[in-house]
């Protein structure tokens, strides 16, 4: 799962960038991926440049609210944002104001990890064929919980019920922080999310990971088979977030943001952390963010479609 920011609005005026305080804005709930990796990397950034980093949580709209709120804001406001793929074509179909392609300069990539299949402890399912064969029988009758309506949780498992051919009701929750509670509680049947907003809960016993996407397994869940293992070699999925500015942003702004994060994500201590959460640095230079960003809104804006997936 690549791992990128959001970043946008930041203070550009005559002397070394940044001269106040910097907000990232994570448009959803603390707890999950995106929250997780926003923190890291605000730490090391505050360490670097300076000057303080600070993470805010705006939830709604499957993190549209969030990304809108900065995509906004001018380029000389001190604020930041982050965001994933969902919301980048959720806004696509919805032909907001904040479209990628219209309001978005792209910053750098950050970790990948890898995105895993979930149930509840007590699941009667103990591999992932014993739950596709179950869902292919009985249709309907297993959910799955999300971040949120267009989340990449709730499109992780759109791919997945494409796939394995099965059908299974959608329960939305507010953020991925949100949805693995769900599953913790047994309110719902699964949930395909980022390895560090499960890891914890699968090593602590509270939920039993079945498979993890990669051509290979992941080292953090070595002993978790692979989609392509479980029988579902097409299920190629990588979650990933980055960092955006307004359209507008200085490009020493946006250079010094990527030389920057480069410089965070090669720290050992950040990458351990992050490995300890089965994720990986990246790497992108902007210009190779956009055209990645370009991509996956056409890729993920047609199983949107397909799945009849309507942004709230």
């Amino acid at each position: 799962m690549f791992v990128f920011l959001a970043m946008s609005g930041f203070t550009h005026a005559q002397g070394t960038w940044p001269q106040q305080p910097v907000k990232i804005i994570v448009p959803y709930s603390p707890g999950g991926t995106v929250d997780f990796s926003a923190r890291q990397i605000a730490q090391k950034l505050t360490e670097q440049l300076g000057k303080p980093f600070i993470v805010e949580n705006k939830v709604g709209a499957s993190g549209t609210i969030g990304v809108a709120t900065v995509a906004r804001r001018r380029p000389t406001a001190t604020r930041c944002s982050r965001t994933t793929r969902a919301t980048r074509w959720c806004r696509r179909l919805q032909d907001a104001a904040v479209g990628p392609r219209q309001r978005h300069r792209r910053g750098d990539d950050h970790p990948h990890d890898a995105v895993v299949l979930v149930v509840p402890a007590g699941s009667p399912f103990k591999t992932g064929r014993e739950l596709v064969e179950y869902a292919r029988k009985n249709p309907g009758k297993l959910n799955f919980g999300s971040g949120g309506v267009g989340s990449s949780t709730h499109l992780n498992a759109e791919m997945f019920r494409k796939e394995a051919k099965i059908d299974l009701a959608h329960i939305p929750y507010k953020g991925a922080g949100e949805a693995m509670t769900g599953i913790i509680s047994n309110q719902v049947d699964l949930l395909i999310t980022a390895s560090p907003t499960a890891m914890g809960q699968i090593n602590g016993g509270k939920i039993r990971a079945l498979a993890v996407t990669g051509a290979k397994r992941s080292p953090a869940f070595p002993d978790v088979p692979t989609f392509a293992e479980i029988g579902l070699p097409g299920y190629t999925v990588t979650g990933w977030f980055g960092l955006a500015v307004p359209k507008g942003t200085p490009k020493e702004v946006i250079a010094k943001i990527h030389a920057e994060t480069v410089k965070a994500l090669a720290d050992p201590a950040l990458r351990e952390r992050l490995a300890q959460q089965g994720a990986e640095p990246g790497g992108m230079a902007p210009d190779a963010y956009a055209k990645f960003v370009r991509d996956e809104t056409v890729r993920w804006g047609e199983l949107a479609k397909s799945a009849g997936v309507k942004p709230e």
